[in-house]
């Protein structure tokens, strides 16, 4: 399948400083997108670059299969897109507001707002002035006008910054709905790891403007470290015998009195064997689980890994 979004040795600079470093990435059809990275990564920059609001020093960036630069057009003819925070005109209407840009979209734009507002739950504020509204319901309000003209793929520019609690499970709710409902492809910028891990697919993390690892969410966190969490009725028989397991390089014991076991090969043959060794031993077992490495662990080791290199 033919990405929506593919970008080849992207380079941006400004004067002496490089925003973008060789920017490569592919974003497919129907999936969510996350690009994450601290403020000042380069996040925004790349959007920018992506919808023609400014040109890369070098490299290549194509939409929905047209070069962005030879083919600007039909590249964001189907493409909707919040870059920062959406503004509107404060005195008129929620309604008014996707109203005039319905005119500017044209092809049946103005006939698909009252199903856009449903879409946003904004129908009972739809003619109240937008001066009124909270930050969350103009973020809603800018993705309704962002569908305005049927697209293919939504680009959000860190979606929640500012958001509370609820406006921020709202906001998440509706863009796993536009990807798992429409099919659309949503690539979103963000520095909020818990955000990007609740609402994408696939992900590339970008440090000081170099991409220094992409692949699906799963993927990227299987490949961390995975260990064993035990709780047993004697954590210091406990840490002494798993200790001189040959399938175990170490047993630390926890804060919170379980024992954390780091597995030469993690296999549920392993697990039943430390268990079975555990129960002989006359030992009671009463939690052996699994532990993943987290994508907040995951990120913070590959953002050093990166820093150091």
């Amino acid at each position: 399948m033919e990405p929506i979004i593919s970008c080849e040795g992207v380079t941006r600079r400004f004067g002496g400083r490089t925003a973008l470093d060789n920017v490569t990435l592919e974003v497919q059809p129907g999936r969510c997108f996350g690009f994450l990275g601290p403020n000042g990564a380069g996040k925004t920059t790349i959007i920018r670059c992506m919808l023609g609001l400014a040109r890369p020093t070098s490299g290549r960036i194509v939409m929905r299969g047209y070069d962005i630069a030879d083919a600007p057009t039909q590249a964001l003819s189907r493409i909707g897109a919040i870059v920062e925070e959406p503004r509107f005109y404060g005195y008129l209407t929620g309604r008014q507001n996707l109203a005039l840009w319905a005119a500017l979209v044209g092809a049946g734009a103005s006939e698909r707002i009252p199903a856009l507002l449903e879409r946003v739950q904004l129908v009972e504020r739809a003619d109240d002035r937008v001066a009124k509204y909270s930050l969350g319901m103009r973020q809603r309000l800018g993705v309704a006008r962002a569908l305005l003209n049927d697209p293919e793929l939504l680009v959000l520019d860190e979606p929640t910054n500012g958001l509370d609690p609820d406006g921020v499970a709202d906001f998440r709710h509706l863009i796993r709905s536009l990807v798992e409902q429409d099919g659309r492809a949503v690539f979103v910028s963000s520095h909020l790891l818990d955000e990007i891990e609740k609402i994408c697919d696939d992900l590339a993390i970008i440090h000081q403007g170099k991409v220094v690892t992409s692949g699906t969410l799963a993927s990227l966190i299987a490949e961390g470290a995975s260990s064993l969490v035990i709780e047993t009725d004697d954590a210091a028989r406990t840490t002494a015998l798993l200790s001189a397991h040959h399938g175990v390089r170490s047993a630390i014991p926890a804060a919170d009195g379980s024992i954390v076991i780091d597995l030469t090969s993690d296999t549920p043959e392993i697990r039943a064997a430390l268990n079975r060794e555990l129960v002989t031993a006359g030992i009671g077992v009463s939690r052996l689980e699994p532990s993943q490495e987290s994508l907040e662990d995951r990120y913070l080791s590959i953002v050093h890994e990166a820093s150091v290199a």
